[in-house]
């Protein structure tokens, strides 16, 4: 592995030298003296030490991705397509940055202070944040943090959001608009004052404006996990009063369809289904899936912009973003005279 040493040896100064034109302090350095210097760099392919240069700079050039919402027995949070192309949104836009991404998995506030305590991060992306003894250890932390769908706030930290109230009243009206009036709701655990239970709110209330009685029979809460979801499937397409449902992640709506046609029933022909994100899943189900589109990529990006405002101290106006949705429309719905 090329060094310093061979640097300097190559070009025939001192390590010093070659050292200052690498972290940038090359101010009593000759422009010859630096060219040979980058030229030799790429010649010989030296790869700067990032332990070495944090211990210098107190900056590490690495930000977290803490996941607090996917627990280790569900897997990885990169299992999930919507949180995977999220995810790769960060990490480009961070590289173009010049900084470099770790992802965990968190799930008690003893994790989150052992990871902090062990590797010298810059900042911290969060997803699955509720009000809990787990923000507030967050509220006291010190480095800058970006929550994502988070309906939890703190003057020191920012937020990308999405209209996830009105995504779930948009999924759900569109079901009633064709006629359907038993629809079911899929989806993970319901949390007071978190993303999922914003778009079961959406589902209520649109139920209420077209005078359709809720019925706590039809709200169907579990994991996302392949067997799971399909397994939900299944269970749905015994039921002969509900004839469509909606789902509130692709993945989930994904097996549900699975497990419909599995039993022998027919999507959208027996029961209607609509899902949530518009990953490119969607576009592979037979039918293609109808679904809420939200744009993961633009998601990315503002987390990384708002991180980096923090991190060089620019003035932030709004700390809040929150993303519109918009109704795709395929093939998984059928109207119902």
């Amino acid at each position: 592995m090329t060094t310093i040493k061979d640097i300097a040896l190559a070009v025939g100064v001192s390590c010093t030298t070659v050292s200052n034109v690498i972290h940038g302090r090359a101010g009593r350095v000759s422009a010859d003296t630096i060219m040979r210097i980058n030229e030799t760099i790429e010649k010989l392919g030296y790869v700067p030490n990032m332990s070495a240069r944090s211990l210098v700079s107190s900056s590490s050039k690495v930000i977290g991705v803490i996941s607090h919402l996917t627990s280790h027995k569900n897997g990885s949070i990169v299992e999930d397509p919507f949180h995977s192309a999220f995810i790769g949104s960060i990490e480009r836009t961070l590289s173009n940055n010049g900084y470099y991404l770790m992802l965990r998995t968190v799930e008690t506030t003893a994790e989150l202070l052992a990871f902090l305590r062990n590797w010298n991060v810059d900042g911290l992306f969060l997803t699955g944040v509720f009000q809990d003894d787990f923000f507030q250890a967050l509220s006291e932390l010190s480095i800058p943090i970006v929550l994502i769908d988070s309906y939890v706030s703190h003057s020191n930290m920012c937020n990308v959001g999405l209209e996830d109230y009105k995504g779930g009243y948009t999924a759900t009206r569109y079901l009633i608009d064709h006629g359907h009036k038993n629809i079911a709701f899929a989806s993970p655990t319901i949390r007071e004052r978190g993303v999922v239970n914003e778009r079961f709110l959406g589902y209520k209330n649109a139920l209420s404006e077209a005078s359709i009685p809720f019925r706590e029979e039809l709200v169907f809460e579990q994991e996302l996990d392949v067997a799971t979801t399909i397994a939900l499937g299944c269970k749905l397409a015994k039921r002969e009063d509900i004839t469509a449902v909606f789902a509130t992640a692709d993945i989930l709506a994904a097996g549900i369809m699975a497990g419909i046609q599995q039993s022998g029933k027919n999507v959208p022909k027996d029961i209607s289904v609509i899902g949530f994100d518009d990953i490119n899943l969607c576009q592979l189900t037979s039918p293609k899936l109808t679904t809420i589109h939200q744009d993961a990529s633009l998601k990315g990006t503002l987390a990384v912009n708002f991180l980096m405002d923090q991190l060089e101290n620019n003035p932030i106006d709004n700390r809040e973003v929150i993303l519109p949705i918009n109704l795709v429309e395929r093939n998984s719905v059928r109207f119902l005279k």
